[in-house]
C-alpha cells in the first residue's frame, strides 16, 4: 500500500497532494502522482496512464482545464471512471504520432524557403535536394507520416494516411519541393485545427457558481454552515435573503420570490410560500426561507444540469471531418488500382513490368490528394475567419458545416428573442379608471421596492404619488395609504386573502385594488429585441424550414412574445431538462441559440450551439458558436456564409476528383505521359486553393 496523506477535508488519501473539495474519494493504488481535486464530488477514478477523460475533454493537444497529464485536477463536476483509452472523447481522433517540439514547423518553413531559392540559383545535385527536402518533410510531418503509416497497416484509411501517400508518391517521383509543401501545409492546417479545438471545449467552470459551496442547515437547534455534499434528506436548510438555493426542497416556512433565471430563464421572479418546491440554483428575494432537503446533493436540479451538459456532448458524438470521410473511401481505391495496373497487366503479358510500374505511378501522382488535403481545411478555416468578420465565431469546421445544413432553428426566449427586461405590456381597467391612474396607484405602492416588477412599473408610470403607511408583505403584496384611500397592490393571491373580489378581472402580474374593490390590472412581460422579428423573417428567407421557440416562461408570456416576432411555434414552462429533450426529438439538423447559463445544456445537445452575445461565460464556453454582436440577425447571415462556403468547398472537391477520374481512365491506356500527370495534381492543387481564397471575400447580405 501506498503511503497515506491527510488532506483539509479530513480524509485519508493514497500518494496524493492535498485535497481541498471537502468530499468523500474513493481513489484507487492505479493513480499515478495526481494533484489536488477541488471539484466538490465524489469521484471514484480508475486511471492507467490515461491520456482522455471521459468528461468529454482529452488531453491531445489540448489545454481544456478538466484533465491534464500528472492529474492536475477536475473541474467538470462528475464521476469519471477512466481506462487506458489513447484518445479523447470529444469524439475526435487526436492521435497524430510523436508530437514534435513547436520549433520544428517554422524551421521546416524557413528551410524549405532557402532550399527552394538555391536550388533555383545554384546547380544543386538531386541527391542533394532529395535529402534537405526529405528532412524539411521530417521536420514538418514525421508525426503524421509515423500516424499514417501505423493506420495503413490497421487498413484505418484516416486524412493522415491520405496526407502520407501523397507526400510519399511526390517525392518518389522526384517532386520534392511539392511533397515537402504539402507537409509544411497540413502541419499549419493541423495545428490551426488543434486551437479551434482547444477553444471549443473550454472548462465549464462558470457553471458551478450556480452551486453555493456551504448550506446553512440546522441541527439541534444549531444554524451550522456546512458543504452541501455533507446536507441528507429530510434536514431543513436555512436560506437567507439574495442567497442562491444550495439544494431541492419543500418550503417549510416563510414566503418569498424566486428569482430561476439562471435554471428557467423565466424573467419574473416566481412567488413562493409554504408547501412549493425550490429548485437549487434559484436565488432568494427579501424574505428568509426554511426548506426541507428533498434532494442530496448529486440528485439536485443544478448538479443534474452539469451532468446533462456532459451527457449531452458525448451523445453528440463526433461529426467526422469531412476530409476523413472522404479519405476512407478515396485512399483504399486509388492504392488498389494503383496495384492492379502495375501487377496485373504484366502477369497477363501485355507488356513489361517497368512500363506498367511506370503509369501505376503516373497514376497515383495524378491521383494524389494534394488539392483535397489542401483546400478542404483550408476552405473551413476561411470560412470560419469570413464569419468572424461578420460577428460570429464559430469554433470548428464541423459546426461550419452544420450551419450550412441547418433545417431547425430552436430560439430561447429570455436573452434571446428578448431583452430580459421587463416592461408593461398590457394594463386592465375597471369602468370608469383610466389606464394612466392605475399605474399611477401601483407605482404608488412599489415606490420603495428594489424589486424589477416595481422598477418596470415605476418607469411606466412617469410621475409617481406619494404613498403612506407602505407595508410589504414578503412575497404576496403591498398595502398602503394614498390620500385616506386604502391601497393594495399585489397578486390576485394576495388580493383575495383581503376581500377582494377578482371577478371578471384577467390573469395578469399585478392586480389594484382600492378601497377593497379592483380597480386595475398590470401585465409585465419580457421587451423583445428591437432586431428579432426582422431576424425570424431572415432565418425564414435562409432556407430554414422550422423556427422554435422555447422558454421557462408562462404559456401568456410565451403566446404574446411569438406573435410579436412571428413565431408560430412555441413551448413555453420548460426547465432546462425539458428544452435539451425537445431538442433531441425534433428531426434534422438543429441549431439552438440561447445566452443563459440555463441554456448551456441545450447548447450542448443540439448540432450546433450558438451563444447571442458575450453576456454568459458558461453559455459561451459551451456552444459551438457566438453572435458576439449580440443581435439574432447575425444567425441568417452566418447560415448563408456558411452555405456559401461549403458550396466552394463541395465544388472544389467535385472539380477535384473529376479531373482525377479522367487521368486515372486514361493513363493506363497510355494516353497520360507523366508531366500531364503532375499538372493533374498541381494543376489542380492551384486551382482549388485560388477558388478557395475566393471565401475570404465573401460578406453577408
Amino acid at each position: 500500500m501506498s503511503e497515506k496523506k491527510t488532506c483539509t477535508c479530513g480524509h485519508e488519501h493514497h500518494e496524493h497532494e492535498a485535497c481541498t473539495c471537502g468530499h468523500e474519494h474513493k481513489h484507487h493504488e492505479h493513480h499515478r502522482e495526481h494533484g489536488a481535486c477541488a471539484c466538490e464530488h465524489e469521484h471514484e477514478h480508475h486511471h492507467h496512464d490515461h491520456d482522455g477523460c471521459g468528461c468529454g475533454h482529452g488531453r491531445h493537444e489540448h489545454d481544456h482545464g478538466h484533465h491534464h497529464h500528472e492529474h492536475e485536477g477536475c473541474s467538470c463536476g462528475h464521476e469519471h471512471h477512466h481506462h487506458d483509452h489513447g484518445g479523447c472523447a470529444c469524439g475526435h481522433d487526436h492521435s497524430h504520432g510523436p508530437e514534435l517540439p513547436a520549433w520544428c514547423l517554422p524551421t521546416a518553413a524557413v528551410l524549405f524557403v532557402l532550399c527552394l531559392v538555391l536550388t533555383h540559383i545554384l546547380p544543386i545535385p538531386t541527391w542533394i535536394s532529395a535529402v534537405a527536402f526529405a528532412a524539411i518533410i521530417l521536420l514538418a510531418g514525421v508525426g503524421v507520416l509515423i500516424d499514417g503509416a501505423k493506420n495503413l497497416l490497421k487498413l484505418n484509411f484516416t486524412e493522415n494516411v491520405l496526407m502520407s501517400v501523397a507526400v510519399v508518391a511526390a517525392f518518389c517521383m522526384g517532386e520534392f519541393v511539392e511533397a515537402a509543401a504539402v507537409a509544411i501545409l497540413f502541419n499549419i492546417g493541423e495545428r490551426a485545427e488543434g486551437i479551434a479545438e482547444m477553444r471549443s471545449r473550454r472548462s465549464i467552470e462558470a457553471l458551478t457558481e450556480m452551486r453555493p459551496d456551504t448550506a446553512r442547515v440546522l441541527r439541534h437547534g444549531e444554524e451550522l454552515s456546512v458543504a452541501p455534499t455533507a446536507v441528507e434528506l429530510d434536514e431543513t436548510i436555512v436560506i437567507n435573503p439574495f442567497e442562491r438555493i444550495p439544494l431541492d426542497g419543500v418550503i417549510i416556512e416563510g414566503s418569498s420570490y424566486i428569482d430561476n433565471a439562471a435554471l428557467t430563464g423565466e424573467s419574473v421572479p416566481v412567488e413562493v410560500t409554504v408547501g412549493d418546491t425550490v429548485l437549487s440554483g434559484g436565488v432568494n428575494g427579501s424574505s428568509k426561507l426554511a426548506v426541507r432537503v428533498t434532494s442530496v446533493f448529486e440528485d439536485s436540479t443544478a448538479s443534474r444540469i452539469l451532468r446533462m451538459i456532459e451527457d449531452s456532448s458525448l451523445r453528440k458524438g463526433s461529426a467526422e471531418k469531412l476530409i476523413t470521410r472522404f479519405a476512407r473511401v478515396y485512399t483504399p481505391i486509388v492504392l488498389v488500382l494503383a496495384v492492379l495496373v502495375a501487377v496485373l497487366p504484366p502477369i497477363f503479358k501485355l507488356g513489361a513490368f517497368s512500363t506498367w510500374l511506370y503509369r501505376a505511378l503516373t497514376m497515383l501522382v495524378a491521383s494524389c490528394p494534394c488539392a483535397l488535403v489542401i483546400s478542404i481545411p483550408l476552405g473551413f478555416f476561411a470560412g470560419i475567419g469570413v464569419t468572424s468578420k461578420n460577428g460570429v465565431l464559430i469554433k470548428g469546421g464541423k459546426y461550419l458545416e452544420a450551419l450550412a445544413k441547418t433545417e431547425a432553428v430552436i430560439l430561447d426566449k429570455t436573452g434571446t428573442v428578448t431583452t430580459g427586461t421587463l416592461s408593461v405590456s398590457s394594463v386592465w381597467t375597471a369602468e370608469g379608471v383610466a389606464e394612466e391612474d392605475i399605474l399611477k396607484l401601483a407605482a404608488a405602492a412599489e415606490a420603495r421596492s428594489v424589486h424589477p416588477i416595481a422598477k418596470a412599473i415605476t418607469d411606466a408610470a412617469g410621475e409617481v404619488p406619494e404613498a403612506e403607511e407602505i407595508e410589504e408583505i414578503a412575497g404576496r403584496g403591498i398595502r398602503a395609504k394614498l390620500k385616506g384611500n386604502e391601497l393594495l397592490v399585489g397578486r390576485e393571491s394576495f388580493l383575495t386573502e383581503n376581500n377582494v373580489s377578482m371577478s371578471g378581472v384577467p390573469q395578469s402580474t399585478v392586480a389594484v385594488a382600492l378601497n377593497g374593490r379592483c380597480v386595475g390590472a398590470v401585465t409585465l412581460s419580457d421587451t423583445v429585441k428591437p432586431d428579432s422579428a426582422a431576424a425570424i423573417g431572415s432565418l425564414g428567407k435562409s432556407g430554414v424550414k422550422r423556427i422554435v421557440m422555447l422558454t421557462g416562461d408562462n404559456e401568456q408570456a410565451a403566446k404574446t412574445i411569438a406573435e410579436q416576432v412571428g413565431i408560430t411555434e412555441y413551448r413555453a414552462g420548460l426547465l432546462p431538462q425539458d428544452k435539451a429533450e425537445a431538442v433531441e426529438k425534433m428531426d434534422g439538423v438543429r441549431v439552438f441559440v440561447g445566452d443563459g447559463v440555463n441554456d448551456a445544456p441545450v447548447l450542448a445537445a443540439a448540432d450546433c450551439g450558438v451563444a447571442v452575445g458575450l453576456g454568459s461565460e458558461a453559455a459561451i464556453e459551451t456552444a459551438d458558436a457566438v453572435l458576439s454582436g449580440g443581435s439574432l440577425l447575425g444567425l441568417p447571415r452566418a447560415i448563408r456564409l456558411a452555405k456559401r462556403c461549403m458550396g466552394v468547398i463541395h465544388f472544389n472537391i467535385i472539380f477535384a476528383l473529376a479531373i482525377k477520374a479522367a487521368v486515372l481512365i486514361c493513363t493506363p491506356m497510355g494516353f497520360v505521359p507523366m508531366w500531364m500527370g503532375v499538372f493533374a495534381d498541381v494543376g489542380v492543387m492551384a486551382l482549388t486553393v485560388l477558388n478557395t481564397m475566393r471565401i475570404l471575400k465573401f460578406k453577408a447580405k
